[in-house]
């Protein structure tokens, strides 16, 4: 196939079936330990049930973890690098990192590594770290932290010293797919630092242990071997694998170590009973020599040793290849040794041909991204969206848990104590996942959010539409939903509340995938019924259309926690709540009308969802959730007592009003008249819902624009937003208001003070564990969806309609113009400034300036609400690959996700 569209080949081939591409995927996290899936604990301190201690010689019960780690969709088998410097006291297997009582802001690694690239099918991939050349200072990052208060900042790798005169190691692994099951793992190790240094790198292979459980229905425990220069590995479900390395043989050059992934029960328990091999075996064999690997050459994990040593600058490429037993090619491949592959013992990697599909691959992804990139993007830009579809695409990972089991326990283990089913998620014993699921990070959330995999959808959607769409369509299972309606929030709580964004998600990604695909929009659709039903029936207190949600996803950015007000004291009606469940009344709506133009008995579901629309609207505009004088949008707070208080923050539960918007034109009236008939006989009996839906005419073109948000309110709102001073910063619109820098918010509730103030960086407060930082920082997804309202409200406008933007500068732009400019601030976190640095990395000097960091891009979590400084967790967190979807689709007017008016018409679309 052509280089140019060789991975669109590929990704057809994945999806209709033909070819497994994505049989085997980067799905090996980056951190299990310290999950809830393995906390077995009374009082549920995942942490300590689980540290990081423990997990060289523990094994996992649910998933694996791994570095630069590669599996089968099962993981049923996994593949990552291990390294060790020479001087620490423990191999480097795992992204070392704190846990959440430890750190001064919560969990946070203490790592520096990359995704640099990735494509749909995992035919080439690559990842980066930078490995000390010095003892790993665990203890200090774990002492200074714990020493130091929540108004310091984190104590980081960097602020050890350790990186000083380039003293580390640059190890790149690239991933080649010669075929859907055979894979290349080229790994390249550079000296980085001015004298001659030796590392030890170890690619790993191993079976996840699903033999210890007691299930008569599991796999019989499988073997790995040390047959004719290569690991051979035999599993009955997965069949053979062959695990091969350049120049295998002699000790330090290849040869394979042998140990059995079992738990050292010496060790962790000090049990007198331990297995000979266990699963730290090879680690003690190469920190100490310990005679803990098997001489034998056979268990369930092996590892190729190589020692290389290397002076300054040089650089050593190791060729590791795995492939299957069922397939032909690479059977077929060594019946002809190369003169190479003679030279190394007969292994059979011929350097030449590996190279040529590693470089062949490269260039194919190169193809790839260079047919995505607009062609007005800079260099920077380009790779700003290349590396944030990688994280993305890397962020892919095999997640297993049965809640029910998890509760119960396992036949061949004791019973876990009892109360666990009162910490958490003991009424969600329905749930069993067994999927490769969009994490929102693969150490720091090492599992599904539900909102955080709406934003993940929509920008992986660009790329792989089809993947998008199975991950939208998962979470709406039965194994996933609650019989009740509710989507599992995240395995820390399931029953935790975030705003309904899957219908939001949906329509895009049907739209990205070409508008066409209405059985994934109906399949969808019906599901959400009953999400939107249980949001009814659940979080409208007094039954008048406003909702109380609690939590949000929005963590502390209210002064008290919205999911924890005692009754007795009074509840909490939201505007971010509200606002949500008026965005999705339209989203169905949205979904309603493209439906109808199939099948007309959608027409009377889209009814349903205008009224309920105009209801939820005109409740938030019309009760105390606005306020007039302040023109904002604020939470009231009902105590017993009868006092109705207004939580008057300036923040982003105010601006959520705003994205509940949307445009269609006059062809839906006309192509659906029952739907038409219906809403002008509902707005004329009910006049004062009128002020939620505007008629305009735009180029000789009537349109209709539905807004919680009237155009004359907007304005008005605006003005506060696009405050410097308030909640416009250089680089998005900040969590909370700059105002409140100098004017804190207080309310007392029931004795107790609580107040807000602006924090532009990580929180103080203890809300949520103490890692809860909405209170100034900027946040991308409300920033996406703020940008798309704007975009709405111009398609609608006159050219003539404008916004001062920012407040004070004396420039007017559209709507817009206003979403493109605000689009541009984002994207310029990670783009360098004047000085060279980009604003996300300008903290540290080593990160913005040395050529061997500089172009390696993290994706925080969030960013400080003053510098732009990256914050929380860094690699690929959650929402922020959305600046992939921002660089696209910035200066598009081609993204409304209105129904086009071709899409609705008698005979469907």
């Amino acid at each position: 196939m052509a280089i140019d569209d060789a991975e669109a080949q590929r990704l057809a081939e994945a999806n209709d079936g033909s070819v497994a591409w994505r049989d085997w995927g980067p799905y090996v996290a980056e951190r299990a330990w310290g999950s809830v899936r393995e906390d077995y604990s009374a009082d549920g301190d995942a942490w300590a049930s689980f540290p990081h201690d423990h997990a060289r010689s523990r094994v996992y019960r649910w998933n694996e973890d791994g570095m630069a780690g590669f599996s089968d969709l099962d993981q049923k088998w996994c593949l990552a690098l291990a390294l060790h410097n020479g001087v620490d006291p423990i191999l480097k297997e795992r992204m070392f990192g704190l846990a959440g009582p430890q750190g001064n802001h919560g969990e946070d690694v203490k790592e520096y590594w990359w995704y640099l690239d990735g494509t749909p099918t995992h035919s080439f991939n690559t990842w980066r770290y930078h490995y000390p050349q010095a003892p790993f200072p665990y203890n200090d990052l774990i002492e200074t932290n714990a020493n130091r208060s929540k108004l310091e900042a984190e104590y980081e790798l960097v602020d050890t010293g350790i990186f000083d005169e380039s003293r580390f190691w640059v190890v790149t692994v690239d991933y080649a797919k010669k075929g859907p099951h055979d894979l290349l793992m080229q790994i390249t190790v550079e000296n980085a630092g001015p004298d001659a240094a030796t590392i030890d790198v170890l690619p790993t292979l191993w079976y996840r242990n699903t033999w210890a459980w007691g299930y008569a229905d599991e796999d019989p425990k499988p073997v790995l071997s040390y047959e004719d220069g290569r690991v051979v590995g035999r599993q009955q479900s997965t069949g053979t694998l062959y695990l091969q390395g350049e120049g295998a043989g002699g000790a330090g050059a290849g040869h394979a170590l042998f140990c059995d992934n079992e738990t050292n029960t010496a060790r962790i328990y000090g049990e007198a009973e331990s297995p000979a091999y266990p699963k730290d075996g090879i680690n003690d064999y190469i920190v100490s020599g310990a005679a803990t690997v098997n001489p034998e050459e056979t268990g369930t994990k092996a590892a190729l040793h190589y020692s290389v040593t290397l002076g300054p600058g040089e650089s050593r490429v190791i060729r590791v290849r795995l492939s299957s037993g069922d397939d032909a090619e690479f059977n077929a491949e060594r019946e002809t040794p190369s003169a190479t592959g003679a030279a190394d013992g007969g292994v059979g990697i011929d350097v030449s041909a590996y190279d040529a599909v590693v470089d062949r691959r490269r260039r194919e992804a190169d193809a790839f991204y260079d047919n995505l990139t607009p062609a007005g993007a800079s260099a920077d830009e380009a790779r700003v969206l290349r590396q944030a579809f990688a994280g993305l695409l890397w962020s892919k990972q095999f997640f297993h848990f049965n809640v029910q089991k998890w509760l119960d326990g396992d036949p061949a283990t004791p019973p876990p104590p009892p109360e666990r089913a009162a910490v958490r998620n003991g009424s969600w014993r329905h749930l069993d996942a067994h999927d490769v699921i969009l994490m929102p990070d693969p150490w720091e959330y090492p599992w599904f959010a539900a909102w955080d995999l709406a934003f993940h959808c929509v920008t992986l959607a660009h790329i792989d539409p089809s993947f998008a769409k199975a991950q939208l369509i998962l979470m709406l299972r039965e194994w996933y939903m609650h019989p009740s309606g509710q989507l599992p929030a995240y395995e820390w709580n399931f029953s935790d509340v975030n705003p309904p964004t899957h219908a939001w998600a949906a329509l895009h990604v049907f739209l990205l995938d070409g508008g066409t695909d209405y059985s994934f929009l109906a399949r969808v659709f019906h599901k959400l019924l009953m999400n939107f039903t249980w949001w009814t029936n659940n979080k409208d207190r007094g039954e008048n259309n406003l909702f109380e949600g609690g939590f949000m996803g929005l963590d502390n950015i209210a002064p008290l926690d919205r999911s924890k007000l005692p009754p007795e004291v009074g509840y909490l009606e939201q505007a971010d709540s509200t606002a949500w469940m008026a965005m999705y009344a339209l989203d169905l709506l949205n979904i309603a009308l493209r439906l109808a133009g199939n099948e007309r008995s959608y027409e009377d579901v889209a009814t349903k969802f205008i009224e309920h629309f105009l209801q939820i609207a005109n409740s938030a505009n019309a009760t105390g959730l606005w306020d007039e004088e302040d023109a904002f949008f604020y939470d009231v707070l009902h105590l017993a007592d009868g006092r109705d208080v207004p939580m008057k923050v300036r923040s982003l539960v105010g601006l959520v009003p705003v994205v509940a918007s949307l445009v269609f034109d006059t062809n839906e009236f006309i192509a659906l008249p029952e739907f038409r008939d219906r809403v002008l006989w509902y707005l004329g009996m009910h006049p004062e819902m009128a002020q939620s839906f505007h008629q305009h005419t735009k180029d000789g073109v009537q349109s209709y624009l539905l807004a919680l948000v009237s155009p004359d309110r907007l304005k008005r709102i605006l003005a506060k937003v696009f405050n410097e001073q308030g909640m416009l910063s250089d680089h998005g619109i900040r969590g909370i208001s700059a105002y409140h820098r100098e004017h804190p918010f207080s309310v007392e509730v029931n004795g107790a003070e609580a107040s807000v103030d602006y924090e532009p960086a990580e929180s103080t407060s203890g809300l949520f564990g103490g890692n809860s930082n909405w209170r100034g920082p900027v946040w991308f997804p409300l920033n996406v969806l703020f940008v798309e309202a704007l975009r709405n409200y111009g398609a609608t406008g006159s050219p003539t309609t404008t916004v001062e933007f920012p407040e004070g500068s004396g420039t007017f732009l559209t709507f817009d113009e206003a979403a493109d400019a605000l689009s541009s601030r984002l994207i310029s976190l990670f783009l360098p400034g004047a000085d060279g640095r980009r604003p996300a990395d300008a903290r540290y000097e080593l990160l913005s300036t040395d050529p061997r960091w500089r172009d390696n891009i993290f994706f925080y979590e969030y960013f400080d609400g003053d510098t732009g400084q990256g914050l929380g967790a860094s690699h690929q967190t959650g929402w922020t690959a959305l600046v992939a979807h921002l660089i696209l689709t910035t200066g598009d007017r081609d993204q409304s996700v209105g129904p086009a008016a071709n899409e609705v018409t008698p005979d469907g679309p």
